[in-house]
Order: structure tokens, then C-alpha cells, then sequence
């Protein structure tokens, strides 16, 4: 059996990272100096505008398919707004982009002796698994769940995951062979601090899809079709599965590789336990909005 080995040249090349005509970015179409040192992600490129309401000194308003970017500056602090879109998958293309722009040359292709850590807030909305969490509440993921197997493909995944809560969520769940393995890990200890006394502590799951991986049926039954009861009724400890999103544990898991200071935080506009929902949730947004951008530039 042969094996392949993967040699780090010193110079990153074109195929790897794609630099566009204009020196931005391949997705995101970013330069790095129109990175800033904070940044907001939404899934929804339309949040990226409301975000724009409260900045002064614009610098520019990007957009390439699903990814609309703006920086400027809140409080006096220089912020960057990005839109994702949904899913682990574009979190993979937008933190590897994010690092690439702070922590490689893109003159020389090579990668910064000094590192830049960045700030990484994703702001979205959830749905709560526990019958205790409101409606219009917000949960701070302090621990994400990744069910999506996207950290799976990075090398090391065990040095910044949780292997003892991973291990137990397996045997409560009788996790099924088919699924990709689970991973958890904690969002960065700075943003944790930022929103510990205004949100609910979480440990959130980060669905790689919205209708069967998060146990909705249709038209096709589940694999886990007891997945709703079996996550909400898992504890470790102290901890506790308190809602479902989309994208936290790519940010999470990524940003711990590459030593970004990140997290994700979510308003609750559905409870799947009360089977109930909010679809005038918007208030409650701009709200969760507002607050982050406070705490960012505390």
C-alpha cells in the first residue's frame, strides 16, 4: 500500500488559494486590507445591511453570490459585517478566506511569521430543544455540536475537540454508523466572557441540513427518529443540548485550529419541544444585533 504524503511548501500555490485579477480573495472577494480585526457573520445576506444601519464611515459594500460583505466602523472600532449563507460547508470557505486574508502574504504566496488572531461572532437564529428556553430568548453556543463531520477532515480534530462529552452524547444517542462522527468544542474564552451575563449558556447542535437532520419529517422518516427526545434528554455534568443551528461548529472548531477567538450566539424564534414558533422574530434580531455589536467593541 502506498502512502501520500502531504509536503507545506513555503509558497502557498495558485491552486490552493486563489487570488482574484484584483487581488481579493477567490469567495469573498475580500483584499486583506479591507479586513477587519472584528467581524460579524450572518447567514443572511440581507442581515449584512441591517448591520450596515449602525455603522459610521463605510468603506465598501461587496457581493459575490451569497457572501456581502461592508466594513466600517461601530463606536469608533473598525467592524467587518459578512454574510455566509447556510451551512458548514460555506463556513469552511468563509474561515479559511477570513484566516488566509490576516495570516498570509498574498504578494508572496507565503504564510505570516506573525499571527493575527482574529474576533469571530456569528449572529443567527435557532431553534430550542429544552421546554425552558423562550421564545425571543438568545443562547451564546458555549459548546458546539458538530453532526456535519466537517472538522472530521482536518488532521488533529482531537486536540481541540471534547472527547469525553463526544464519547457520552455516542452511547446516550446509540449514535447510528452511517452518520458522520460527532465532534464538540468550545467557543474561544474571550467571546464566551463578552456574553455570559445577557444570554443563556448552550451547547448547540450544528445540523448539516434543516428538515431530517434536525428531526422534521416530511415526506421521509428519520434514521433517528426519537433524535428530538434523545438529544433534549442528554447531560454531561452541567451540560445540556439547548438548541439546533446550522454553522457553529465549523466556526468553532476552525477558529480553535488557527487560533481565532470566536463563538456563535442565536435568538430563539421556534422551541421544537412546545412545538411552537415566532415568525415576527425580527425585532428580536436587530435586538441580538444591537447587543452584539456592544459587546464587540467593548
Amino acid at each position: 500500500m502506498k502512502i501520500a504524503y502531504i509536503i507545506f511548501d513555503a509558497m502557498i500555490a495558485e491552486s490552493e488559494l486563489i487570488i482574484n485579477d484584483d487581488g481579493s480573495v477567490f469567495h469573498l472577494h475580500l483584499k486583506p486590507e479591507e479586513l477587519a480585526d472584528n467581524i460579524i457573520l450572518v447567514g443572511d445576506p440581507g442581515r449584512v445591511d441591517i448591520i450596515s444601519e449602525y455603522l459610521t464611515d463605510k468603506e465598501f459594500r461587496h457581493q459575490s453570490r451569497e457572501f456581502v460583505s461592508v466594513t466600517g466602523k461601530y463606536r469608533g472600532k473598525r467592524i467587518t459585517a459578512l454574510s455566509t449563507g447556510i451551512g458548514t460547508d460555506n463556513i469552511d470557505i468563509v474561515m479559511n478566506e477570513l484566516d488566509a486574508l490576516a495570516n498570509i502574504d498574498f504578494s508572496t504566496r507565503e504564510i505570516c511569521p506573525v499571527k493575527k488572531s482574529l474576533n469571530i461572532l456569528r449572529i443567527g437564529t435557532s431553534g430550542a430543544v429544552q421546554p425552558d428556553i423562550p421564545l425571543g430568548s438568545f443562547v451564546f453556543s458555549h459548546i458546539s455540536v458538530g453532526c456535519d463531520g466537517l472538522l472530521n477532515w482536518y488532521a488533529d480534530r482531537d486536540a481541540i475537540a471534547l472527547p469525553d462529552i463526544e464519547e457520552a452524547f455516542k452511547a446516550h444517542t446509540h449514535w447510528n454508523r452511517h452518520l458522520p462522527d460527532p465532534y464538540f468544542v468550545s467557543a474561544g474564552q474571550e467571546m464566551i466572557s463578552r456574553f455570559r451575563d445577557c444570554t443563556i449558556k448552550g451547547m448547540t447542535i450544528a445540523a448539516s441540513g434543516f428538515y431530517g437532520p434536525q428531526g422534521r419529517v416530511l415526506r421521509m422518516p428519520l434514521a433517528m427518529p426519537d433524535m428530538l427526545d434523545t438529544f433534549g434528554s442528554f447531560r454531561f455534568g452541567e451540560w445540556r443540548i439547548t438548541n439546533f443551528e446550522m454553522e457553529g461548529s465549523a466556526i468553532a472548531g476552525i477558529a480553535a485550529h488557527l487560533g481565532h477567538n470566536a463563538g456563535t450566539v442565536c435568538c430563539i424564534i421556534a422551541n421544537r419541544f412546545l412545538k411552537s414558533s415566532n415568525p415576527d422574530y425580527k425585532p428580536q434580531v436587530r435586538k441580538l444585533i444591537e447587543l452584539s455589536l456592544d459587546r464587540m467593541t467593548d
